[in-house]
């Protein structure tokens, strides 16, 4: 059967196409980079008036600096911790509504909702709720002898920015897990049911591998997000403290340079945290997509 083509005689379409998406890339991700490269191995005073080259100072400063690599061990807590919790509950989420006949459609809008929230003000929302004097969560927590107070205990603020970040990624999670879920053949399930096979047992030997492409996109979607988009929750919730406790890399970076005014070593951070994340994406995709049953 023959299929009709179109074909343009234009040979500059494809790139005017291409353009404005080359464009966006280049305004906003491949210049900001390259000036946070250049910044790094210069050392700027505050004003901007005056810029000496040091070569790779900062890098090296940072690296024998110990706040920095407390900060460092934080922040894989905290992207571990917030990785696990999102997709574990959105693919619990996601299970118990692909269950569901007639009121799946009031779940699932009702599960999407915390998606819509800006992120500092889901950190304003966890900050209410965890609040030592009027919020609700510390005077249940007193019942069971929690003396709730992130404002001086740094596991407390650390578990409050956990619990605020994944929230506000479970969304994500559950929507693209019941998409997954719901194109699983409903033959197998009934094969595996024949056979004598619970829901639980159906649901991990049949639904589970055959989510695995779906879970290894979340993986590195959720590992980004904990890098880099959870900035406005730690600033509207902890503001990195209490003692440093809460300080993750991407808020290490505003606060040396935004507030500290030191322009060089806050730029070397922001390249170490982007190779960080580079190099964890590159592993993902060289040895966790091998298990991957597409």
């Amino acid at each position: 059967m023959d299929t009709k083509r179109t074909t343009f005689n234009n040979k500059l379409l494809p790139y005017l196409l291409l353009a404005p998406q080359l464009i966006i890339t280049l305004v906003f991700f491949i210049w900001p980079a390259a000036q946070a490269v250049k910044s790094s191995v210069e050392r700027e005073d505050p004003f901007g008036f005056s810029t000496v080259f040091v070569g790779l100072t900062h890098y090296k400063r940072l690296l024998a600096d110990p706040n920095y690599l407390d900060s460092l061990l934080r922040t894989s807590v905290f992207a571990v911790a917030v990785t696990i919790l999102s997709m574990g509950l959105g693919l619990a989420f996601a299970a118990a509504v692909d269950r569901l006949t007639r009121t799946s459609r009031i779940y699932t809008t009702l599960l999407v909702w915390p998606y819509a929230v800006a992120p500092v003000i889901a950190g304003v929302l966890w900050w209410f709720l965890f609040n030592t004097s009027t919020g609700i969560m510390p005077f249940f927590l007193s019942r069971f002898g929690i003396n709730w107070n992130h404002d001086l205990n740094g596991t407390h603020a650390m578990i409050l920015i956990i619990i605020a970040a994944a929230w506000k990624q479970i969304s994500y999670n559950f929507l693209f897990f019941l998409a997954g879920l719901q194109s699983v053949p409903h033959a197998l399930m009934e094969a595996g049911a024949i056979d004598g096979a619970g829901p639980v047992k159906r649901f991990f030997t049949i639904a589970l591998p055959l989510l695995s492409p779906t879970t290894f996109f979340l993986f590195i979607i959720n590992v980004n997000y904990a890098m880099f988009d959870t900035f406005p929750i730690v600033d509207a919730t902890t503001n990195g403290g209490p003692a440093q406790s809460t300080n993750i890399m991407v808020y290490k970076v505003y606060q040396d340079g935004f507030i500290g005014l030191n322009l060089g070593s806050s730029s070397a951070q922001s390249v170490l945290l982007m190779l960080i994340v580079m190099v964890l994406t590159f592993v993902q995709f060289r040895y966790v997509e091998r298990r991957v049953q597409y």
